[in-house]
Parts: C-alpha cells; sequence; structure tokens
C-alpha cells in the first residue's frame, strides 16, 4: 500500500513589532515663556514614571537646553549633520533619567530650513523613534520655518505661553498657522506663571473662543485646544534656572514642579 507523506502546515512567519515613540512638540509663539525649562522638567516627569525619553533640541540656532541642563557637550546634532560624529556619540544622558540630543548655538546655518537640513533632521527623527517611548521636541520661539518643520514631525503638540497679552496673541497666531499649514485639528495647551489657581483653564477657555471665531480648520472645523494644565510663578524656578538644575530635582516638592508632574500625567492619560 502507498504511504502518502504529509507535510506539516507551513507556520506562519511573525513580523517583529517595531515600537515607535510618542512625538510631541512643544513650541510656543514668543521666547521667554520657560518653554526649555518646562521642556526639560516635564522629560523628567516622564522618565519618572518608567518611560524612555529623549528632549530633541530642535532650536538649531539658539540652543539653550545645554545651559538649563547644566552640560557641556563636546559632540551635537551639527557634528553629525556634518558627518564628524555618530547619531549614538551625540545622544548624552541627562539628569533624572532622560537622554538629550543637543544642539549648537550661534550657527547661523540652521537659522533657515534648507533641504539638506530638512532632510538631515528627518533622518536624525527616524533613527531615534524607534527606541524610546516617549520624544520631546523642545522648538524654537515664533512660526519660523525652521520651528514649523520641526513641529510637523510630531504627532502631538504643546503650546506654551503665559498670562501676558502678547504671550496669548502669539500663542493664537502660532495656533492659527499650524491649522492652516498643518491641518492640526487639536492641540495641547500649558499656561506657565500663572498668580491664582485655575487662571490656566481661563486663559484657555478664552483662547477657544477666539480660535472658534476666527481659526478655519480642516473641514472648516476649528481646531481644540485641549488643556493640560497650569503652572504657578514660582520663586523656586528661578533658583534652579540660577543653579542650572532641574525643578524636580532641586524642589521637587514645589508648587511649579508639581505643576508639571499633573501636566506628564494628564499628557499620558491623554490617547
Amino acid at each position: 500500500m502507498m504511504m502518502v507523506s504529509m507535510s506539516a502546515p507551513e507556520t506562519p512567519v511573525s513580523t517583529p513589532t517595531v515600537r515607535l515613540a510618542r512625538t510631541v512638540a512643544i513650541t510656543s509663539g514668543k521666547g521667554g515663556v520657560g518653554k526649555t525649562f518646562f521642556s526639560a522638567n516635564l522629560a523628567a516627569a516622564l522618565a519618572r514614571q518608567g518611560l524612555k525619553v529623549l528632549v530633541l533640541d530642535a532650536d538649531l540656532g539658539l540652543a539653550n537646553l545645554d545651559v538649563v541642563l547644566n552640560l557641556y557637550p563636546k559632540i551635537t546634532l551639527h557634528d553629525v549633520f556634518t558627518g564628524k560624529a555618530q547619531l549614538e556619540e551625540a545622544i548624552l544622558a541627562a539628569p533624572c533619567g532622560f537622554s538629550v540630543l543637543l544642539a549648537g548655538s550661534g550657527l547661523v546655518e540652521y537659522s533657515r530650513l534648507t533641504g539638506e537640513v530638512r532632510e538631515q533632521l528627518v533622518n536624525i527623527f527616524e533613527a531615534v523613534k524607534p527606541r524610546f517611548d516617549v520624544i520631546l521636541i523642545d522648538t524654537g520661539a515664533g512660526i519660523s520655518d525652521v520651528v514649523l518643520y520641526a513641529v510637523s514631525l510630531a504627532h502631538e503638540v504643546i503650546v506654551i505661553a503665559t498670562p501676558e497679552p502678547t504671550s496669548m496673541t502669539d500663542a493664537y497666531a502660532t495656533i492659527k498657522v499650524l491649522s492652516a499649514q498643518q491641518g492640526r485639528e487639536q492641540l495641547h495647551l500649558v499656561v506657565n506663571q500663572v498668580t491664582r489657581q485655575g487662571d490656566g483653564r481661563t486663559i484657555c477657555n478664552q483662547l477657544q473662543q477666539v480660535v472658534e471665531r476666527f481659526v478655519q480648520g480642516p473641514g472648516g472645523v476649528p481646531p481644540r485646544l485641549s488643556f493640560l494644565g497650569d503652572i504657578p510663578l514660582d520663586s523656586s524656578v528661578r533658583e534652579a534656572i540660577q543653579r542650572r538644575q532641574l525643578l524636580l530635582e532641586l524642589h521637587p516638592g514645589s508648587a511649579a514642579a508639581q505643576g508639571v508632574v499633573q501636566v506628564a500625567t494628564r499628557l499620558l492619560a491623554r490617547p
């Protein structure tokens, strides 16, 4: 009798899942609102929750993240862009357990978005995304082409503002441009340096009303502002800046530090 051998069915080959980081751009309409200081301390708060966090300094021409963190980098993004160093050499450990990619300061060639800068920045960004849980992009202030391109790389955007009228006006301009040019349907808002509890939410509501009146987003629908929290005006912040330390490291129990922690918690709670 002829025996027919039956081969076992082929086991499907599973494709390994590539982890991609949650990417958040942190930007502001004007300088001096505490954006970089907030970015660094937000990274610390996220790292304390067990996440692998990278802060990418995308203020390519006027970087100061190294000053905030009291770091003296021998290798920066400029060295990676020019081929003088490998990307791995430029990723540095920061206090409180997160990593940073620092940019150079005073580099005129990065003050505008050339095709070369665009290509280099996106290549680096794509290379680091599988290595981290969260990537915070600390952009420059304003709505220059370099800033807008850095923001475009992120899935989410946090706009930092203060209660001052000029800051609110510039925050509105930033929201309007991001809606028109990038089709942003939702943006997060953090209000820094508030003097009274609840002022941040009031400011967010007021800004939302202006946006709904004057900004037409995709499909004619105005973008929605998601309020992540406010950070109190706190003398501990000035001390931390002067000592070039993270607030969450120097004064973790301060009102401003707790405000940053609450922002981190709310951010992670949002899908």
